[in-house]
């Protein structure tokens, strides 16, 4: 009898959930509340961003969300995730938001989206497409008519996605916001009038309102920052603010003296960048902030309640005074209550307990984590100087240097050559490099330049007859800041050497690193120091996610049966380990490939481990 009733419960829950989600319903803000369906409503949700995710994983992540107590889950929708190349859109597979959201609503949760058109995230550009950059009439985040074109684009193409999946048509999703931490934006960007600020802002609203979106609207930003980011007829939300009548008093300033009041990016955790030590946020500090909120009915949403990781290139980047460039790790695990690979925290189990205390009804049971595996030993049985494989490809020739956008390439990589009629010694000056840069000089490397230690010159001794290479990465585009709209990428000034311009037949050679380059890996020794491209498989009995121990490395790409699961850069941490979803393997063959770019250790081989690696500067 027992164990019918236990079966019965679970039967009555899950009809409870599609009778909660099978009408239309209606969520609005009314009399200074949020009112889902005619009652009042209190948001307590969680962030998590979809392609940062494998789809396969996706329900379980939610579910995780769901037995933690939580009723709403907030994305962003990256733009450029979605438009690939100009006008190519995809919405299918594992960038399908309809099904995130249609899964999110099986789990039980209402969803919030957050468009942007920016987004900022720790994500390449903010969520622009690179490629906007091409046009030159065309300026982001302002009221320009090129820029604004694009994004009308873009919200016509999302809206697509969520109108049918608003909450009086059915679906879960019960809250859109407009635009994105612009009141930051705005007090960075003094050239621009706060009127023409708002003039642009508040077309965003409009473009979102003319697609169909009828769900209540809404704006993020510090709260000291209102001024510059609220729009009329969306609520106004504070980030990360935790003093409550700061909360309420800036709240009934720009919202006519009424609530409802919500914080939309709680930080239980913080983002992480390369060569610096990761953050962490106590567990005490959350839950007590946590228990504030709810005593005083705050509205809120954890940013991040489950970061995920930044596969191939999609990381951004940060910049402040002591760094060009702040990139951004490869893990988001953002020290956030579900970690990278989907585990429950101590963080996450405290906060669990919070909300169960006040559900009169017991959670859910917490899904089981995903199986974990050890990879002993991968050869390498393919090795070979990436310039063998440059020297076989056609160049692209010009009298300067191109950028990575001239170039048509997004991501990845460019080699810049040059071949010198005459001696010449002195000091290389690359103060347009962007980001980082290893120096040849007829294939040995005499150097590296670096924007996150604004280091752009090194001394040089070019012999007539010998050749340069100049071997230049795209670290992620800035995310924050006014700096945005400086993301050119590659070599964007003059290269100069003892003060003078260096012109005339510059070869460069796109390396996207879409794909992994195609070569015979004929056998040949390879020096220390040498760009190295290595192939590799390895058999499986049984799959599990696994984390690959990058230790014995320098810094670059890792590939995963065709798949670039991101960067590496063991030279610094604090991340030496790269996640590997165990869906993206196979029983069987598995191929392994890898771009090693400095190679002080050359190294034919690599093995995996059972927990991540994220917390360990090199010195």
């Amino acid at each position: 009898m027992k164990k019918f009733s236990k079966y019965f419960d679970v039967i009555v829950f899950f009809f409870s959930i599609n009778l909660m989600f099978s009408q239309k319903g209606n969520f609005e803000i009314k009399n200074g509340q949020f009112v889902l369906n005619g009652k009042p409503f209190i948001i307590h949700s969680g962030e998590l961003h979809y392609p940062r995710v494998p789809v396969e994983y996706w329900k379980h992540r939610l579910q995780m969300m769901k037995a933690m107590g939580l009723n709403t889950v907030t994305t962003y929708v990256f733009w450029n995730y979605h438009e690939e190349s100009p006008g190519k859109w995809n919405f299918s597979g594992e960038k399908d938001l309809k099904k995130f959201i249609k899964t999110a609503q099986e789990v039980g949760l209402y969803v919030i989206i957050r468009p942007g058109p920016y987004v900022c995230a720790e994500w390449e550009f903010g969520g622009y497409p690179w490629w906007l950059q091409k046009d030159k009439n065309l300026e982001i985040r302002t009221d320009n008519k090129a820029f604004l074109q694009q994004c009308e684009k873009y919200i016509t193409e999302l809206s697509k996605q969520i109108v049918p999946l608003q909450i009086n048509n059915g679906g879960p999703v019960i809250m859109v916001q407009a635009e994105n931490e612009f009141g930051s934006y705005v007090s960075q960007r003094k050239d621009i009038s706060l009127e023409q600020h708002r003039k642009y802002s508040h077309k965003i609203k409009d473009m979102l309102v003319k697609s169909g979106i009828t769900v209540p609207f809404f704006t993020s930003d510090a709260s000291s920052l209102f001024k510059g980011g609220s729009i009329k007829g969306a609520l106004p939300t504070a980030n990360g603010e935790g003093d409550i009548d700061v909360l309420k008093k800036t709240v009934n300033e720009y919202n006519d003296g009424k609530g409802p009041y919500m914080v939309a990016e709680y930080y239980p955790g913080w983002l992480d960048h390369w060569a610096e030590p990761f953050p962490k946020v106590s567990t005490e500090d959350v839950v007590k902030q946590t228990e504030l909120y709810i005593k005083n009915g705050v509205s809120f949403n954890y940013y991040m309640i489950h970061g995920g990781t930044n596969f191939g290139f999609t990381s951004g980047a940060n910049y402040d005074k002591d760094h060009d460039i702040q990139p951004d790790l490869t893990s988001y695990d953002y020290d956030a209550p579900i970690s990278e690979a989907g585990w429950g925290t101590p963080k996450y189990n405290a906060l669990r307990d919070v909300f169960q205390k006040m559900n009169s009804q017991k959670l859910q049971e917490v899904p089981q984590p995903m199986r974990v595996i050890t990879i002993p030993e991968i050869k390498f049985s393919k090795n070979a100087n990436l310039f063998d494989y440059i020297n076989i490809q056609k160049p692209i020739v010009n009298d300067k240097p191109l950028t990575f956008e001239d170039l048509n390439i997004g991501n990845g990589y460019v080699l810049y050559r040059r071949k010198f009629d005459k001696n010449l010694k002195g000091k290389l000056e690359i103060k347009g490099l962007r980001d980082y840069a290893n120096i040849y000089i007829n294939g040995n490397r005499i150097g590296e330049l670096n924007r996150y230690y604004k280091k752009y010159d090194l001394d040089l001794d070019i012999k007539a007859g010998e050749t340069l290479d100049i071997l230049v990465e795209n670290m992620g585009r800035i995310n924050y800041g006014a700096e945005i709209v400086n993301n050119l990428k590659g070599i964007i000034s003059p290269i100069k050497i003892n003060g003078t311009e260096i012109s005339g037949n510059w070869k460069m050679y796109p390396l996207p690193f879409d794909k992994f380059p195609k070569h015979n890996y004929k056998l040949k020794d390879i020096a220390v120091g040498t760009p190295m491209i290595s192939e590799g498989e390895f058999t499986l009995n049984e799959v599990g996610d696994t984390f690959l121990d990058m230790r014995k490395f320098g810094k670059g790409v890792v590939f995963i049966n065709g798949r670039n699961i991101g960067r590496y850069w063991s030279k610094v941490g604090p991340q030496l380990t790269l996640y590997i979803p165990g869906v993206w393997l196979k029983k069987g063959k598995n191929t392994i490939q890898i771009f090693e770019q400095i190679n002080d250790n050359i190294n034919f081989k690599v093995n995996s481990i059972d927990h991540p690696i994220l917390d360990e500067l090199v010195k």
